[in-house]
């Protein structure tokens, strides 16, 4: 049946255009391949893929590598003093240390991204069986694997195509087109139209009339434009995912996509596939979903992935008001930004009222701790609002859990000064961060900057352009003094000091969730 995201009767013209659906599919089949193999809950992709072909009368057969016993990727965790210096030495920039770490690095890339002979052999007997055509949800990671198999579908004469959140890129879509049995890439919002472009696919029919798409021989068509109704999108299916191997049942969602604030010079997910431009959908939407999702899969807790779930205040708010009437006992989580808005939605009523409502984690960017760098970065926050919104948030119940990174360009020892001196300072309010290496992505401001004038940023050194993961390999020759390597010690023991600590009792079922 069609599903209707409004909760109504379905009684407009989406029926018509299903029941066509089926006079036109009848018993193609079509193997979907979830390669984002998640420890924790189901893949919201691959659920709203399989929604839409099932509802448009495809039979669909998901495989999921976690229901074959491979190993699933997992977020973080309580540390160890072992983490703590591990941490240590993938962000030195000791020249005694850079060699060794890189080639170790290397190593254990390949070693993480090899095909798992499990996912293949599955992949292969579902092959055998003559499916009309192969999908793959992939990370770009996942290269080798889709390598593999592209190869085994393309044995087969079993027409393939590949998605993912990166593809609407020109650079790594070119970079992945020579994969071996591919018919397609897909680099586009295709929660409507993946019936119609699988059908052409196995009908040899042109698939140049959709937007977003990159063929094996270089041809491209125009970008996908991103989808604007977000209330046409059908609930996500995710029977075929293996319930009895999470350790508890935790369902994604998404209010909207896109982030309202878009202008972050490092951020790759605003140039994603789903994430240029923000929209949102209607409240009873959101609503609707939750209540199905629930009473599909006996659940009341849920990850909410919007990029910020506070870029439309009142749909934030919507869903504080409304979540325990139409999930009782609903417990959430999700991501914000601490931007300067007048009213962000973020006030000590407001995170009181979102704990009331069963909300039990935020994680935000914090970034760093330098006004300076916040500026260069245009994140649209201030020092002074992490600090008060870290505070409220902890007073208000909530565990805190935020991102920071070092190496952006003309961060000096005394930026990360800053940020050591915010963390001692607030470290008692957060329960969880993240602190990475900063890595110029392909498509964001910085890496079209360094692309079209290098001398803007003179302590960026490109050791080579990696396509195929959308990232340029890059050394900061400002980041190697003893005074930058000394504030850097105390920003990773404070680190270490915060991740060794159990989160506040009221999150544990969630921690390492985001």
């Amino acid at each position: 049946m069609i599903h209707d995201i409004g909760g109504r009767a379905n009684t407009d013209s989406r029926v018509t255009a299903g029941e066509d659906a089926l006079l036109r599919r009848p018993g193609r089949r079509v193997a979907i391949v979830d390669l984002n193999n998640f420890a924790t809950f189901p893949t919201l992709a691959v659920g709203l893929l399989v929604a839409s072909l099932r509802n448009a009368g495809f039979e669909a057969e998901v495989i999921c590598p976690l229901a074959h016993d491979v190993p699933a990727f997992e977020r973080e965790r309580r540390e160890r003093v072992t983490d703590h210096w591990q941490r240590r030495i993938r962000l030195s920039t000791r020249p005694s240390v850079t060699t060794v770490r890189e080639a170790s690095r290397r190593a254990r890339r390949w070693w993480s991204e090899r095909p798992h002979p499990r996912v293949l052999r599955e992949a292969e007997r579902v092959l055998d069986t003559g499916p009309d055509a192969m999908l793959l949800s992939a990370y770009l990671q996942h290269y080798r694997t889709v390598y593999e198999l592209g190869r085994l579908a393309g044995d087969r004469g079993v027409p393939l195509i590949l998605g993912g959140p990166a593809f609407n890129q020109r650079l790594t879509a070119e970079a992945w087109r020579s994969i071996p049995g591919l018919t397609a890439i897909v680099g586009g919002e295709v929660d409507l139209d993946l019936p119609d472009i699988v059908s052409a696919a196995i009908d040899g029919a042109d698939l140049m009339a959709f937007a977003g798409i990159t063929l094996p021989d270089g041809r491209r068509s125009p970008e996908a434009a991103p989808l604007r109704n977000l209330d046409r999108i059908p609930v996500p299916d995710f029977s075929d995912f293996p319930w009895d191997r999470y350790r508890m049942r935790v369902l994604p969602i998404m209010a909207g996509r896109g982030c309202q604030w878009n202008k972050c010079t490092f951020c790759s997910d605003i140039v994603s596939a789903s994430g240029r431009t923000f929209r949102v959908r209607s409240i009873d939407a959101i609503m609707h979903e939750i209540r199905e999702l629930s009473r599909r899969h006996e659940s009341s807790n849920f990850v909410f992935l919007d990029l910020k779930l506070n870029s439309d205040p009142a749909t934030w708010r919507g869903i504080i008001e409304r979540i325990q009437e139409n999930a009782p006992g609903a417990q959430w989580i999700g991501t914000v930004h601490v931007d300067q808005r007048k009213d962000n939605g973020l006030t000590r009523k407001d995170l009181r009222s979102a704990v009331a409502a069963g909300m039990r984690r935020v994680s935000f960017g914090l970034e760093s701790g330098s006004q300076r760098m916040l500026d260069a970065m245009k994140k649209g926050c201030t020092v002074e609002a992490n600090s008060e919104f870290v505070r409220q948030a902890y007073e208000a119940g909530l565990s805190v859990r935020c991102t920071m990174f070092k190496g952006y360009p003309g961060e000096t020892a005394g930026d990360l000064e800053q940020t050591a001196d915010f963390l001692e300072k607030h470290m008692e309010y957060i329960d969880r961060l993240r602190f990475n290496e900063f890595a110029v992505l392909e498509g964001t401001p910085v890496f079209e900057g360094m692309s079209q004038d290098p001398p803007r940023f003179p302590e960026l050194k490109i050791i080579y352009p990696d396509r195929r993961n959308a990232i340029a390999r890059h050394v900061n020759t400002e980041t190697t003094g003893a005074a930058y390597r000394k504030a850097k010690a105390r920003v990773l023991a404070a680190t270490y000091e915060i991740n060794r600590r159990p989160v506040r009792r009221s999150a544990r079922a969630f921690d390492g969730l985001m």
